[in-house]
């Protein structure tokens, strides 16, 4: 391979990562809404985080890994931030739709790639996708049938998203792949409490199983070991800015799978959020010959 396809290689296949594992979690998303009327949001998260645990510990065996005490805490705050992530998101669908949920959530990487630029350029990108991000939010008439409950629990998310970024970076740098078994235990002992209490025996229902199952893989299982692999192979602001393709993933999983229309508006601002993620990532290809872990 020439010297010139080998940093275009490195750029492009944590970015193919990302955008797999964020089509799945919103594939996911919609698919776990169904089982609110029957455990509700927080027996849902609890399944999810449960069965994902679960399937991770049997299939990357972070036992193998060499932890030591400053990378166990670092991984105790991934794993408390991803569960609180889930947690707070999922309340945050309840009320609020899965688009504009998503969009409210991406205040957290969003704020991450913000306060991670150094260059004008950066904010082009980034000031691209808070136009898009604001057009997803209803305005006017509109927003007064939003829930600022779900709306608060959406922002609170997107704190713990920003929090994900951070310890997760850290935490994948030392032990990689295997880290996110250790951090989605982390995240079911630190919620699945919570689920309990709210839905009892319901949680033990057998036939919640193959949706729990399918939630657990493609919001978790599958995403989670992906965006591991992502951001020890990128900068923190970089998976911020990327991320901007979340809630268009959000709106158009929304429409396919929760029947959520979207208006002209929400198309351009799809296209605003598309256009910021894609200056971002050839902004990176040329700044640098490899995507590497910031300090």
């Amino acid at each position: 391979m020439s010297n010139n396809l080998r940093p275009l290689s490195h750029t492009l296949f944590p970015i193919g990562l990302l955008l797999i594992a964020m089509a799945s979690i919103q594939t996911g998303a919609s698919m776990a809404k169904t089982l609110f009327p029957l455990v509700g949001a927080q027996g849902t998260t609890s399944l999810r985080l449960i069965f994902a645990s679960v399937i991770l510990l049997l299939v990357l065996r972070p036992w193998r890994a060499r932890f030591t005490a400053k990378s166990l805490r670092t991984v105790l705050f991934y794993g408390i931030a991803l569960g609180g992530m889930n947690f707070l998101f999922y309340m945050s669908l309840r009320s609020v739709p899965l688009g504009i949920a998503v969009a409210l959530e991406f205040t957290g990487p969003l704020a991450v790639a913000l306060f991670g630029s150094r260059r004008p350029l950066d904010f082009v990108w980034i000031a691209l996708a808070v136009t898009g991000l604001l057009l997803l939010i209803p305005t006017g008439a509109e927003s007064a049938s939003l829930d600022m409950t779900g709306v608060a629990y959406a922002l609170g998310a997107g704190v713990c998203w920003a929090g994900y970024i951070l310890f997760g970076q850290k935490a994948g740098e030392d032990n990689g792949i295997q880290t996110a078994a250790l951090g989605v235990l982390i995240a079911a002992l630190f919620i699945a409490p919570i689920g309990a209490v709210h839905a009892g025996w319901a949680l033990l229902d057998i036939g919640l199983i193959p949706t729990a199952i399918g939630v657990a893989i493609l919001s978790t299982a599958l995403p989670y070991s992906l965006e591991m692999v992502a951001l020890t192979r990128m900068p923190a602001r970089t998976f911020g800015t990327l991320a901007s393709l979340e809630p268009a993933f959000g709106a158009l999983s929304g429409m396919l799978f929760l029947h959520e229309n979207l208006t002209l508006t929400q198309w351009l601002a799809i296209g605003a959020i598309i256009l910021a993620s894609a200056g971002a990532t050839l902004t990176a290809r040329r700044d640098t010959a490899r995507l590497v872990p910031v300090d």
